[in-house]
């Protein structure tokens, strides 16, 4: 995706995601100017303190996606918004679900609305496999996200602005996931462990950059952009941080899965296989889709689930790859 010269906002731009956004811009993309949008001063006086090198390049807003006169503002004279805002901790949204639905589900509609006002021509929302078949309220709104935005290409009518998501898994060493957690537990010699049988996808904050950034460059408007990407075992990754530790079994947790899912059956009628990705097309789609280069239809009933992945990592990857998130952190 061509970005240099471009004026890109990120929403949550000082969350785990957008830290590393900003930083692959500035070191691979030379944009005209980032605009990190988020509500929290105290993260984002620590990022201009990390960035203070590229303080001409960077604009700091202080907002919320529930606030849309000032969502709308701040995309003016936007070319592209990463919409990475969100609560995204499963059991704080169950605690408090007015909040979570007016942070996930209204902050996704008053990104349309701010974006289409704006005439921005790209915007690419974050989703999460627990949109797919969700079991707790988190998935449930980001289920609803996704479908905001893919229609959001309706409601754009005229204008320039096309809307497209990425769905993918876990983080490696985001903020919540398990890698902080079994670090934190470790020198005590007793991991928890939800289930023996749990598996999930895993992606690095490099790789999902780099996947975000290569779909803005096909997205053509309504699309769910989702990376092959492998599964691993939580009782592996138990074993790569802390091979000595007991791995105690508390039990699944509330609005926990044994298994996570990208692609289901039904969605795979209307999506297109690449090299390295899934294309999920909209099926209710009043604008002009963009044919998928290089895409293949999926065999009938085909799903893509993390305990049925073809590719698995093994406890000496998932080790190198701590040792890689801690040398990035």
């Amino acid at each position: 995706m061509h970005l240099q010269g471009k004026t890109i906002l990120v929403t949550g731009g000082t969350g785990s995601f957008g830290s590393k956004l900003i930083e692959v811009l500035l070191e691979r993309h030379s944009p005209g100017a980032i605009r990190v949008f988020s509500r929290d001063e105290l993260k984002q006086s620590e990022l201009r303190r990390r960035f203070a090198d590229d303080d001409a390049t960077i604009r700091y807003l202080i907002g919320d996606v529930r606030d849309l006169p000032r969502l709308t503002r701040a995309m003016r004279g936007v070319d592209v918004v990463i919409h990475a805002a969100a609560l995204k901790q499963v059991p704080a949204c169950e605690y408090n679900p007015f909040e979570a639905v007016q942070t996930n589900v209204v902050g996704a509609e008053n990104i349309v609305s701010a974006a289409i006002e704006n005439d921005v021509p790209l915007t690419m929302a974050l989703s999460s496999d627990k949109a797919v078949n969700p079991v707790n309220l988190y998935g449930a709104t980001k289920l609803c996200a996704e479908k905001i935005v893919t229609q959001g290409n309706t409601y754009s009518g005229d204008s320039v602005a096309r809307f497209a998501s990425v769905r993918y898994g876990n983080v490696v060493g985001s903020r919540g996931s398990v890698i902080p957690l079994f670090k934190a537990q470790a020198p005590t010699g007793v991991l928890t462990i939800t289930d023996q049988r749990m598996t999930r996808f895993w992606i690095t904050l490099e790789q999902a950059v780099r996947f975000v950034l290569d779909s803005l460059g096909r997205m053509g408007g309504g699309e769910i952009f989702v990376p092959k990407i492998p599964s691993m075992r939580v009782t592996d990754i138990a074993e790569a941080l802390a091979p000595e530790a007991e791995q105690r079994v508390i039990g699944i947790r509330p609005g926990e899965k044994l298994h996570e899912v990208l692609l289901t059956e039904d969605e795979s009628r209307h999506t297109r296989e690449t090299d390295d990705s899934f294309v999920i097309l909209p099926e209710h789609a009043s604008w002009p889709i963009r044919d998928v280069e290089n895409g293949r239809p999926l065999p009938a009933e085909f799903s893509y689930s993390s305990d049925q992945n073809t590719h698995w990592l093994d406890v000496a990857e998932l080790k190198q790859m701590a040792v890689d998130v801690k040398a990035a952190s």
